[in-house]
């Protein structure tokens, strides 16, 4: 007769054992970590998770799509754009930044740009849709949500009548990120002429079809080949969620980086769009806008590294001054959190500005597990009072800017689609720091002394809720 709690047992701890090899392969030691212990509590939960979750699997359709728009990149885009490449003039410790970045990304820096800060979550709607009623042959845009309400519609509406002007407008959206919106909002764009694709789409077990974590988080708008936007905003009102109003910052760019955008855009599209379209006219010459060079970076599970991750290490080690991070999400990995520790120690000074109001518990709690790591090394932690501040951004010595859709999250490096513009001009780094100091105003400053002093049952929770960071 069959022992069936010793065979369950045994079978639990085979589970164990074999997960242990496996796990750690090819894996950081946080990912590991979180992994490990919930398959070691909970063998078969955690084994069916890990088979569905476990791995930043991409299909091999999207990573020879991937490679095709490298390639493109490198190749014809050179073409595109060889006579804006430069190499901009940077203080030693940043040169081998642009390299980098390249390497990562495969655009190099462009010259001749011209760089704008919106800080107003309206006035950036505002420009937008001004921008998509100037258009005269596209308007391409690209975001993670595109809300059916008040913003939504006022972007809808001015794309129906630029396809009215003969526009071509074609919308890329994230398919669980605008989910709320996909049958509502997407039928009546498509009716007014507009080309909608739904990127990453899940569907369990179904070709074509995608895990429901691995999402596009992009902010793309690209009008006419000579207008971009890429930063934090969605499509959304402000106060898309109860009791909180987003606090947000984009930037409006003209001139070559522009096409970089573009190429971000294409090769997304490319993905589960099926319409071909024309490049050429997607690419216009005579793209001078202005004096600031311009690089962009995206990233995501189809390149081979974190790009993000390794570029913003890499940032702050190269810091000689002063360092401010703005993230509604901060969770480090280890590289992030001992660059920024190490950068104090070698007597830069470095800001991390965070919302002090939470819009995700569990990602609230694992967030205020790092303060005190941080403060112990003399990072200053400030956290905005006003509103939800969900800008993402990054400066350094006031003299390179960094700004997109990326969180300082593990999920953020690993795990979605974003996009990031290195900026390398001082005077777009001093008005940066205009409105960072304007946060800084606005916030409350953290003392090792008083966070010390949080009860131990709440200490207790960030420190729980911080084993499972990797999968936030």
């Amino acid at each position: 007769m069959l022992d069936w709690p010793l065979l369950y047992l045994i079978s639990e701890w085979t589970i164990r054992l074999i997960m242990l090899v496996y796990v750690p392969q090819k894996r950081n030691p946080a990912a590991a970590r979180t992994w490990l212990l919930l398959i070691f509590i909970f063998p078969f939960g955690g084994l069916l998770l890990y088979g569905l979750f476990g791995r930043a699997y991409m299909s091999q359709r999207r990573l020879a799509a991937q490679q095709k728009s490298s390639h493109f990149i490198r190749t014809i885009g050179k073409a595109f754009l060889a006579n804006y490449a430069i190499h901009p003039d940077l203080p030693l410790p940043f040169q081998h930044i642009v390299t980098l970045a390249q390497n990562l990304g495969d655009f190099g820096t462009l010259g001749g740009n011209q760089v704008e800060i919106l800080a107003d979550y309206e006035g950036a709607v505002d420009r937008l849709v001004a921008d998509i009623a100037s258009a005269q042959d596209h308007v391409h845009l690209l975001y993670y949500i595109f809300a059916d309400d008040r913003t939504g519609n006022r972007v809808v509406d001015a794309l129906a009548d630029a396809v009215k002007r003969g526009v071509a407008c074609r919308v890329l959206i994230d398919s669980l990120g605008s989910k709320k919106s996909r049958r509502t909002l997407v039928p009546r764009m498509k009716n007014a002429g507009i080309e909608v694709t739904q990127l990453l789409p899940v569907r369990w077990f179904r070709r074509r079809g995608t895990r429901a974590d691995l999402r596009n988080h992009r902010k793309i708008a690209v009008i006419d080949g000579r207008i971009g936007y890429v930063g934090s905003q969605n499509l959304v009102n402000a106060d898309f969620k109860e009791d909180i109003t987003y606090e947000e910052l984009v930037v409006r760019v003209t001139g070559p980086v522009v096409l970089q955008l573009q190429a971000v855009f294409l090769a997304d599209r490319s993905l589960d769009a099926e319409q071909h379209i024309d490049l050429a006219k997607l690419f216009p010459k005579e793209q001078m806008g202005g004096t600031s060079p311009a690089q962009t970076l995206p990233s995501g599970p189809s390149y081979p590294y974190a790009n993000n991750q390794r570029l913003i290490t890499a940032l702050i080690h190269a810091a000689q001054k002063r360092v401010v991070i703005t993230t509604p999400y901060f969770i480090p990995d280890d590289a992030i959190l001992q660059a920024m520790q190490t950068a104090v120690m070698r007597g830069v000074e470095v800001h991390l500005l965070v919302s002090r109001k939470a819009d995700q518990l569990l990602v609230g709690l694992a967030q205020r597990s790092y303060y005190e790591d941080l403060l112990e090394t003399g990072v200053r932690v400030h956290r905005y009072k006003h509103r939800f501040l969900h800008a993402k951004h990054l400066s350094i010595d006031d003299t390179i800017v960094l700004v997109g859709s990326s969180n300082m999250d593990i999920r953020s490096f690993q795990l979605n689609a974003e996009i990031s513009l290195l900026v390398f001009d001082p005077q777009v780094a001093a008005t940066l720091r205009a409105v960072q100091e304007r946060n800084f105003a606005q916030a409350e400053v953290l003392t090792l002394e008083e966070w010390r002093k949080r009860p131990a049952p709440v200490r207790i929770t960030q420190n729980l809720a911080r084993l499972v960071d990797s999968v936030l």
